[in-house]
């Protein structure tokens, strides 16, 4: 299932971003680095509590504007130098990835 492939690079995405948000300075590992983790960590509590429900448009809605918010602060973390580019890039390839099949699934669901 779609939805099951989904989890299953949210999960690969959420282990990339820890490891990346390591190398944040100090001073921003309880700002902005422990919000990017809340978004990675809600996203993924979005798709499994989607994939449980028989009325799912909301709630991937819901996931929708949570990879519109970890987006955002991707760009903002490049912005200020916090993550080297190279590492910005490979984060935002998988989150393309995603983006792709939850719009789909969301399609699906508007059916």
């Amino acid at each position: 299932m779609n939805d099951l492939k989904i989890l299953q690079k949210s999960f690969d995405m959420t282990k990339y971003g820890y490891a990346a948000l390591r190398q944040f300075p100090k001073s921003e590992r309880f700002t902005l680095a422990a919000e990017m983790k809340s978004c990675m960590l809600r996203f993924m509590r979005g798709i499994i509590t989607a994939n449980k429900r028989y009325h799912k448009k909301t709630t991937l809605q819901d996931v929708d504007i949570e990879l519109q918010l970890l987006r955002m602060y991707l760009r903002l973390a490049v912005d200020l130098q916090f993550l080297p580019f190279r590492k910005y890039e490979n984060w935002v390839k998988m989150l393309d990835e995603i983006g792709k099949m939850l719009g789909g699934w969301i399609k699906s669901a508007n059916q």
